[in-house]
């Protein structure tokens, strides 16, 4: 015991030490604080977008910030749709083509990401992704398309918040209508005019398959309709709707 009064000088190092040791303890908790609140406002988010349509999404913003970098007036082409107006063999197309076990998942189709890992160190290259219509949902409402595993990750996170808040059919209603279909197209009701002038509950089977024959690359489809490969790849989506479960 040291004698009352007298004060004890801690060596120079240790002082450091619990300095150095202090600064890391309260960074941690700032950014576990951060990660809470992001995570609480993307949760809000769903709660809401469960009862409520969403006017627009994260995706669509930077989307029309991009083509309005090439001109100033440019405009989405977007109209919600409920889901009853929305052509059953688009329902079918959709699944049988992005996400065969939407209906069984809870929100992951591990085969299906262990099929296109595979498919990805074959090629040497990224040409697969396995994700699910609830993982497109979630990069959609909240995330950019940048590749990286803290993106991944929090897509994961939002993902299973989808889940677990909404129904299969909640997802798939909201899915079809925020997906990207074309240059500043978006959503089944868009797609079906800006592609066939009809409405997206007039949807035949044929063009359903060949809508979503074009969900990977959008853009890309947009410009070049007469694609060999489109229309090869359709026929097989037109083959497999049948067997898409629905919600």
């Amino acid at each position: 015991m040291y004698p009352r009064g007298v004060r004890v000088h801690q060596p120079r190092a240790v002082t450091i030490l619990i300095r150095i040791w202090k600064f890391f303890a309260y960074s941690i908790g700032a950014l576990a604080l951060a990660f809470i609140l992001v995570q609480a406002w993307v949760l809000a988010h769903i709660l809401y977008w469960d009862r409520y349509n969403p006017g627009g999404t994260n995706f669509m913003e930077r989307r029309l910030d991009g083509l309005r970098a090439k001109n100033g007036k440019a405009q989405l082409k977007y109209r919600w749709v409920d889901y009853e107006r929305i052509s059953t063999h688009l329902k079918h197309a959709v699944i049988a083509a992005e996400d065969a076990k939407f209906i069984d998942h809870e929100g992951f189709d591990w085969e299906g990401i262990q099929r296109a890992l595979e498919k990805n160190l074959r090629r040497g290259k990224v040409v697969a992704g396995g994700s699910t219509i609830s993982q497109q949902l979630a990069k959609n409402l909240f995330l950019s398309g940048e590749r990286s595993l803290v993106r991944k990750g929090e897509e994961a996170i939002i993902t299973l918040m989808l889940e677990t808040v909404m129904s299969k059919r909640r997802i798939l209603e909201l899915y079809l209508n925020v997906a990207e279909w074309g240059e500043g197209v978006f959503g089944a009701e868009a797609a079906a005019r800006h592609y066939y002038g009809v409405a997206a509950a007039n949807l035949s089977a044929e063009q359903a398959a060949r809508l979503a024959a074009m969900l990977p690359r959008p853009g890309f489809y947009d410009r070049n309709r007469g694609s060999r490969y489109l229309a090869e790849y359709s026929e097989r989506i037109l083959v497999r709707m049948p067997s898409a479960q629905v919600p």
